[in-house]
């Protein structure tokens, strides 16, 4: 599904409003839809519903969900900010409903305003639609910072009730819908304004917008939900920004055929793991099974192998020589040997960045500080490991994920990604995106501009990147980019990069092309980190628990 700007929405609107389906018909359509999410947010008897209405488009879709919440049972109120009387059909249908009606203008003190909003139990913002980009003043500033006393005068009402609860106590919050978007919120840039009343829910139609994924704004969507307003097909938007949907990830899935066996969904190789990170590797290979690869090995320093076994035991074993509890160069030729054999490989998770991981990486890639002799189609890497073969053999590398401590390493030699064959997948996060990028930009500037980032490097690279962070974004080195639609804080903690590598990888070993295996993957990962969060919240949320939710996932999906 496309992501658009105001003017693209705007342009789109034009030509389906010229094809025959009116703007009265697209609001009826997007008002029905608002008064449909909130009956499936809230139980609508007995349930009093108060809809901000403003002038604008925005407005006459608040009017028309009031008119279908009133015939859904539902005690429903309007408190009008301002707006014509004249040819308003939808003002004039909401009263013949005999819904009751406040102006602003008639409620000098705001009495009305407060007593309404202190008694609902669902408050729908349909003030201000996509084309607001200035600071909000005046009256509709007012009315917005008004809800949000009453809100929270609610809140502290009923915590001074008891002065020590043995328990929690349940919330006395209204569920707060957003008719587009939350006033307030620039549809373009993210921005928010500080009056703007944070949503629950997110209402927006036929597609998103930018600003639904930009923080500040981000942060006052709640969940966002796309309704569809009836645009016809052949009016679809053009460009290559895409949110990652359910059914996008639902069509990429590996087809699992009756008449299958292991060999059927791939062999992928997991090059993970020293003695200070023994959890890396087992997660990115526990997370390689349970998105259904047929076989997963893990190359590990053979000192793990205790620790590696008891703690994950679907997975074979490749033991590799280790100096100090971390990988040796030595290592190298026994993966050589190994690989033909697989499908994909992850290189990464818990390596650490010592010297002889560094020595391990560099013998990897044939890397010798200098620009590499061979054609890129040919990079691979030396299977010899002593001074005294007089011959090497060059290996050809299975499709690629790196991650964490290989990009790490990676960042240090000189043109690193003409090393790397075509097709890889890179999954940073922005301080590796940082290092990768050799300190071009920082950090910061990263984070303020991920999209632009992420696309270009990928083009420069020619490699797919999965910029991790909040909205995972996915660039391909053709210019396409998928945006994640998850942002969850309960993700912020260590070890949940290794499970999303180990996903794509997983998937790479299934057949799936880089770009589409990073997508899905992190579709995925991001689902199961709901699918946690709904059970257990954010707080205390681990890596393990998103393992057992990746196969829950994919099921909900299928």
């Amino acid at each position: 599904m496309k992501i658009l700007s105001v003017k693209e929405m705007r342009q789109i609107e034009q030509s389906a409003d010229a094809g025959g389906l009116s703007y009265a018909a697209m609001m009826e359509n997007a008002g029905r839809a608002t008064a449909d999410a909130v009956a499936r947010s809230a139980h609508l008897d007995d349930c009093a519903v108060l809809i901000l209405i403003g002038p604008g488009n925005n407005g006459g879709d608040g009017l028309v969900a009031a008119h279908h919440l009133r015939r859904m049972g539902a005690d429903v109120r309007c408190y009008i900010w301002k707006r014509r009387t004249n040819s308003d059909a939808n003002l004039a249908r909401v009263i013949k409903d005999e819904i009751p009606l406040v102006w602003m203008k008639d409620d000098g003190d705001l009495t009305m305003l407060r007593a309404h909003a202190a008694q609902a139990d669902v408050i729908v913002d349909a003030l201000l639609g996509t084309g607001v980009s200035r600071p909000l003043e005046g009256a509709v500033k007012v009315l917005l910072e008004t809800v949000k006393a009453s809100i929270q005068n609610r809140a502290a009402a009923r915590r001074d009730t008891l002065t020590s609860p043995a328990w929690p106590l349940p919330t006395d919050s209204p569920l707060i819908v957003a008719v587009d978007l939350p006033s307030g919120l620039n549809a373009d840039s993210g921005e928010l304004d500080p009056a703007a009343l944070p949503a629950d829910l997110t209402v927006t139609f036929a597609y998103p917008k930018r600003g639904h994924f930009f923080f500040p704004g981000a942060e006052a969507v709640g969940q966002l939900l796309i309704a569809d307003i009836g645009l016809p097909e052949d009016l679809g938007a053009e460009g290559d920004l895409e949110l990652i949907t359910a059914e996008t990830a639902r069509h990429l899935l590996p087809r699992r055929p009756l008449r299958s066996h292991k060999g059927t969904f791939g062999k992928a190789m997991i090059v993970a793991g020293s003695v200070s990170y023994t959890g890396a590797a087992t997660l990115a290979a526990a997370a390689a099974t349970r998105v259904g690869t047929g076989l997963v090995t893990l190359a590990s320093p053979r000192v793990l192998h205790g620790a590696l076994a008891s703690t994950v035991i679907e997975p074979t074993f490749l033991f590799l020589p280790h100096d100090m509890g971390v990988l040796a160069p030595g290592g190298v030729k026994i993966l050589a040997e190994q690989l033909p054999d697989y499908q994909a490989l992850l290189i990464g998770p818990g390596l650490t960045t010592e010297k002889p991981t560094v020595e391990f990486i560099k013998e990897f890639f044939a890397q010798t500080g200098q620009e590499p002799k061979q054609p890129r189609k040919n990079i691979g890497f030396l299977a010899a490991t002593r001074e005294s073969d007089k011959k090497t053999k060059e290996v050809n590398l299975p499709p690629l994920v790196i991650d964490a401590d290989a990009l790490n390493i990676l960042a240090g030699f000189k043109e690193w990604w003409k090393l790397l064959p075509e097709g890889s997948i890179l999954t940073p996060h922005p301080g590796e995106m940082e290092r990768l990028m050799g300190g071009e930009v920082d950090r910061e500037e990263i984070l303020t501009d991920r999209w632009g980032v992420a696309r270009r490097m990928a083009a420069e690279w020619e490699q797919v990147v999965a910029l991790k962070g909040a909205f995972t974004v996915v660039a391909a080195p053709d210019g396409r980019l998928a945006v994640s639609p998850f942002a969850n804080p309960g993700l912020a903690s260590g070890g949940t990069g290794d499970v999303l590598a180990g996903a794509i990888v997983g998937l790479r070993a299934q057949g799936l092309e880089p770009f589409d295996a990073a997508v899905t993957g992190v579709y995925l990962h991001g689902l199961a980190g709901e699918l946690v969060r709904a059970g257990l919240g954010e707080a205390g949320m681990i890596a393990s628990d998103l393992l057992p939710a990746l196969p829950e996932a994919i099921n909900m999906l299928r």
